[in-house]
């Protein structure tokens, strides 16, 4: 599943800007409704409780997989503002509930102790899968020349073939832990349900504006994108599990406090490129890599929840999680949209900002998180079960 993924979401990511540009004659508005199109099933992947009250959470996972292969395949078909919106959708339905229930399987199926590492070594698959989309793509752009929609259709059904794999070849695996199967909200988890919004915020920024930014002020072609994808895989095939190791070595506190340190200076850093103060593709590529190498000490979220989490509330709360998490993920790529289009560094102005806050949200994790020790101000006494 950690390869089937990346392998059709890659696909899409890295040709998605020089695609909606050369093929749509999109604009920053265009890209920033498209990625809050993207956005409305995370925000509505507290639904995927519901379906487990039908479905298993590893069947439900892999027939996520499947959406998400088929809406990867068919997007090249469809180069206009409506289809592309309608594609992006269909495959955003199986992405969203996928990433909810994979969340919620490996914080049951790892132990605490070896969940950071773990859950590095996940993303380190996920960067190599990527790795290979992206030196795929980089070579046909030098010698093949296949078309947007021949390429979409090979990335996302290869991932269709994957899941059909693993249907058949792969035993159903019993949970733990019994999940509970209605929507839960405890108030001593809310610094964990702060953590998330803000990372979903902060987050939809570098998603949609820095690699857009590389497209409309550098110029970046199909070939650039992918080797830029390319550098930024390698480095965290390279480093994931060893970040993981050190979530689980340093804290989680420690972990986010670098990650949201680091995320002010990099957000700055992008405004000055877009100023014009720095006028580098070069330093603007490096602060992309950065940012994403950054992004992997986010797993000390999940691993905070973990420790604090009742056992039986893992599924439930990977619901609700996504959808707080995408809350701001709607509205900012359009809003924010619209804001590029009048003061570019705004946007990633905002988004040190948001770091800035998470930052003094992390401060207030505990060296060791537990039920019971969830936060240092505002301590909550649990409910019962």
């Amino acid at each position: 599943m950690s390869l089937a993924m990346p392998l059709a979401f890659a696909t899409w990511s890295a040709l998605l800007n020089n695609f909606v540009i050369e093929r749509a004659a999109f604009t920053g508005a265009e890209i920033g409704i498209l990625q809050s199109v993207r956005e409305i099933p995370g925000f509505l992947a507290f639904t995927a409780i519901f379906m487990l009250l039908l479905l298993k959470e590893q069947t439900f996972a892999l027939l996520s997989l499947l959406l998400l292969g088929l809406g990867v395949a068919v997007t090249g078909w469809f180069p206009s503002e409506w289809g592309l919106y309608c594609t992006t959708f269909l495959m955003s339905v199986g992405f969203h509930y996928f990433e909810t229930l994979k969340q919620s399987l490996s914080l049951q199926w790892l132990s605490k102790e070896e969940a950071p590492q773990m859950l590095g070594r996940f993303i380190s698959a996920g960067a190599l899968a990527s790795l290979v989309v992206f030196a795929l793509l980089w070579l046909n752009q030098a010698t093949l020349g296949l078309d947007f929609a021949a390429i979409y259709l090979t990335g996302g059904g290869i991932c269709v073939l994957l899941v059909l794999f693993m249907w058949l070849g792969f035993p159903r695996f019993k949970a733990p832990t019994p999940q509970r199967k209605h929507i839960v909200l405890r108030k001593r988890y809310w610094l964990y349900y702060a953590l998330t919004f803000m990372s979903g915020a902060r987050r939809q920024i570098f998603v949609v504006f820095a690699g857009f930014m590389m497209v409309e002020k550098f110029g970046f072609t199909v070939a650039d994108i992918a080797k830029l994808y390319l550098a930024n895989h390698v480095v965290n095939w390279l480093f994931a599990a060893r970040i993981g190791a050190l979530v689980g070595r340093i804290g989680e506190r420690r972990a986010l406090v670098i990650e949201y340190s680091g995320l002010v200076l990099v957000f700055t850093a992008y405004a000055l490129v877009v100023m014009g103060v720095v006028e580098s593709a070069m330093f603007a590529a490096a602060l992309y890599i950065i940012d994403h190498l950054f992004f992997s000490l986010a797993i000390a979220i999940k691993t905070y929840f973990q420790k604090i989490a009742d056992p039986a509330d893992m599924a439930a709360t990977a619901s609700v999680s996504f959808t707080i998490n995408h809350i701001a993920a709607v509205a900012i790529p359009a809003s924010f949209g619209i804001l590029w289009l009048l003061a570019p560094p705004a946007v990633f102005l905002l988004g040190a900002a948001m770091a800035a806050v998470s930052l003094l949200l992390a401060c207030n994790i505990p060296a060791a998180p537990q039920r019971g020790n969830e936060v240092i101000k505002g301590r909550v006494t649990p409910a019962p079960a």
